[in-house]
């Protein structure tokens, strides 16, 4: 049952309100920026950039004088096409396990949201809009609780190229990544033919496959391995071979970064360091080894990786993200605080950041999107 939304009669009015980036990049940022300048300034109030997620504050070696600044229509003029973010980001620096070293030399992990909300309230800023994912979002949810006594509220903005984050239908970023990694194993068909060869596409999705599935599914990839679904390689080079046997001497095999071989492992770049994340990679490189081995075609792999994360926004997340920003604004407006807007169709809604806040939206089993593959003969290696 979803609880009440956290909504009351502030003691104060809005007068000024910070803007904060966090986690990976991703197309609509900008336009997410722009909106909440724009529209907060229509209402008289001031607004405030946070450089690199919070770094801005807790990091005054690397910002000594303008880790917090004013943003003004000049800052946000000519933005919404381009990508990445102006205020900058990081996934490093957890504020909620921030890493310090020790007067021993050995580093420990303390939690500094305190920190954020002093330096803030000292700055009269009574409002945050955190845009970001799960991680930003969790942090976002720890601000609102220690924050909200203290007279600063919070609103979250859900970014991810991954789309795995829940309670929206979707989130921008998602749109122009699936839309570049199809023209990208679109590309791939030609080549893959023309030397009768096995392609495998490694893209982003560490924990859930939807750019996987999107973009395999809309450039008719030929296998889609998922991070949902644990793989069986035999099973693809058994399409492979299939496909051979009628005619088709290529594949096309898009692979999710987190997918998982059946009784094995997910395949890391490097394990997770104090205050950090695990690093994924190298399961598209290890699948076209393998499928060569076992078919006896040759086969090459393709990292797609950071791409994903560049370029101009799709129109469809430009406007996502012009909406999610002036929605945040609006629910500032009308009291709300430790909310995170929401895409559900055809409006923007709103959703307490504690039904946000560590979840995450995987891949439906039983969905539309992946019976739909089953049904016209996709292998998902099970």
């Amino acid at each position: 049952m979803t609880s009440p939304l956290n909504q009351s009669t502030p003691s104060q009015p809005i007068r000024r309100v910070a803007i904060s980036t966090g986690g990976g990049d991703a197309p609509g940022l900008n336009a997410v920026i722009r909106a909440v300048v724009l529209s907060a300034l229509q209402r008289g109030w001031e607004c405030f950039g946070i450089r690199e997620g919070f770094n801005g504050i807790l990091r005054p070696d690397r910002f000594p004088v303008d880790g917090v600044f004013a943003l003004n229509k000049d800052h946000v003029r000519g933005i919404n096409h381009l990508g990445g973010t102006i205020l900058g980001t990081t996934n490093h620096g957890n504020p909620m396990r921030f890493v310090v070293t020790q007067p021993d030399g050995s580093q420990a992990e303390i939690d500094r949201t305190g920190d954020i909300i002093s330096h803030l309230r000292a700055m009269q800023i009574d409002a945050l809009i955190c845009i970001g994912g799960d991680g930003t979002l969790t942090i976002a949810h720890a601000l609102h609780q220690q924050g909200y006594a203290q007279g600063l509220r919070v609103i979250g903005v859900p970014k991810t190229i991954d789309n795995d984050l829940d309670k929206t239908y979707t989130t921008f970023g998602f749109d122009t990544a699936v839309a570049f990694a199809t023209d990208c194993i679109d590309r791939l068909h030609s080549t893959a033919e023309s030397h009768r060869r096995i392609m495998v596409v490694e893209v982003m999705g560490r924990y859930a496959g939807w750019i996987a599935l999107h973009a395999g599914m809309a450039s008719t990839a030929h296998a889609i391995l998922i991070p949902e679904i644990a793989y069986d390689v035999e099973k693809i080079a058994q399409k492979i071979q299939a496909r051979t046997q009628a005619g088709r001497h290529y594949s096309i095999v898009v692979v999710a970064e987190g997918a998982q071989p059946k009784d094995g492992q997910r395949y890391l770049e490097e394990q997770a360091q104090l205050g950090g994340v695990e690093r994924l990679g190298g399961i598209g490189e290890q699948l076209a080894h393998q499928l060569e081995a076992i078919t006896g075609k040759e086969a090459r792999a393709v990292v797609l990786g950071h791409l994903l994360r560049g370029g101009s926004p799709t129109s469809f997340d430009r406007l996502s993200a012009m909406r999610f920003g002036a929605a945040a604004v609006r629910a500032l407006k009308e009291g709300y605080s430790g909310i995170m807007v929401a895409l559900a169709f055809p409006n923007v809604n709103y959703v307490n950041l504690d039904e946000v806040a560590g979840r995450m939206k995987g891949v439906p089993l039983d969905g539309d999107t992946l019976q739909t593959g089953r049904d016209i003969g996709i292998c998902f290696g099970d």
